[in-house]
């Protein structure tokens, strides 16, 4: 349930509508815009005596929301959502540029790619600890070790930096290293998982499922947010369909209808999406032009040799083209690329 006030109705007029509402035992989020302030109401309305809430003098009017998602939509909250990691902003007026390797191999490795891609004009550093492979016999990542190497990456460069949890056990430590956290695709409905980000002190990147609707994707969001963190970005990563000429169908309408439905950042992952490095860049062209709100690509200093995702990673040389090529894009969007 939505409550838009009326305009001109101070803060003693919200505070009476929140009290007279939690006092039911519901919970309110208050979203001031330039013109109108609006309550959103979650929990067991029929609590609520509605006759009452539309006599009220601070309320205009009273909207229900037939959507299963009520904190990441757009009805709730229609200013679009910014938040800071670590200096960074994601949101409407940056371009945020996560870039990395798939997997942090090595301390030295990862030095070398972080001071490539910050040098380049990424704005954060992204890179595996914890990898949920298909094979079992594949690589599975350095765990803490790894997460050791992105703290000290991030202390020599000054670049934000971003790392898959793939359990509750990998929450408790990558908060200690790490500035924002990434549920992967695999695990876009471990409900659980999501409810353990949810209580994490540090913003969240929730990749979206394979086959997962947009639906069941904001309503993934909708578990993270409904236990306390608000800072989440949306990441669309390519989805599974009949196509094999690529790894995953890149759904760029998605960003669109995102931006319909909800106030939550988008990134897109060209890297993933494809699994070709050649169409990594004119991909990432198309997302700024769709209005995403960043990229998340594949970085490695040595792609054929790299012990996940090589085929779909860029060389120094081909992300550093990729960056200049972007610059006319983000202008025109109305954004800046900064870190």
């Amino acid at each position: 349930m939505i409550l838009v006030l009326k305009r001109g109705t101070k803060e003693s007029g919200i505070s009476n509508v929140v009290a007279n509402i939690e006092k039911e035992g519901l919970q309110t989020h208050v979203s001031k815009g330039t013109e109108v302030t609006i309550v959103g109401v979650v929990g067991d309305k029929s609590r609520l005596d509605i006759d009452r809430l539309k006599a009220s003098p601070y309320i205009d009017r009273v909207l229900s929301v037939t959507e299963s998602y009520k904190l990441a939509n757009k009805k709730f909250h229609p200013e679009p959502t910014s938040f800071a990691v670590k200096g960074t902003q994601i949101g409407p007026d940056n371009l945020t540029v996560m870039a990395g390797p798939c997997a942090v191999e090595s301390e030295e490795g990862l030095l070398t790619i972080a001071r490539a891609v910050k040098e380049a004009g990424a704005t954060m550093l992204r890179g595996g600890a914890y990898k949920p492979r298909t094979s079992p016999y594949s690589f599975q990542g350095l765990e803490e070790e790894g997460l050791k190497y992105l703290k000290t990456a991030s202390e020599e460069t000054g670049l934000a930096t971003i790392c898959e949890v793939t359990s509750a056990h990998a929450v408790e430590a990558a908060v200690k290293y790490v500035d924002m956290l990434q549920i992967g695709a695999r695990n876009m409905q471990n409900f659980e998982l999501l409810k353990e980000v949810g209580k994490a002190p540090l913003p969240v990147l929730l990749k979206r499922g394979m086959a997962a609707t947009i639906d069941e994707w904001l309503n993934a969001a909708e578990y993270i947010m409904s236990e306390g963190n608000p800072h989440i970005a949306l990441c669309e990563r390519g989805i599974r369909t009949f196509e094999t000429s690529t790894r995953n169908t890149l759904d760029l309408a998605a960003v669109l209808v995102l931006k319909e439905h909800t106030h939550l950042p988008v990134i897109v992952d060209p890297s993933h999406a494809t699994g070709v490095r050649d169409f990594v860049k004119p991909l990432s062209l198309a997302a700024v032009a769709c209005g995403a709100d960043g990229l998340m690509i594949e970085v490695h200093n040595n792609p054929e040799c790299a012990l996940s995702d090589g085929p779909q990673s860029l060389t120094f040389e081909q992300f550093e083209e990729t960056m200049r090529d972007l610059a006319p894009y983000i202008a025109l969007s109305g954004r800046e690329q900064k870190a």
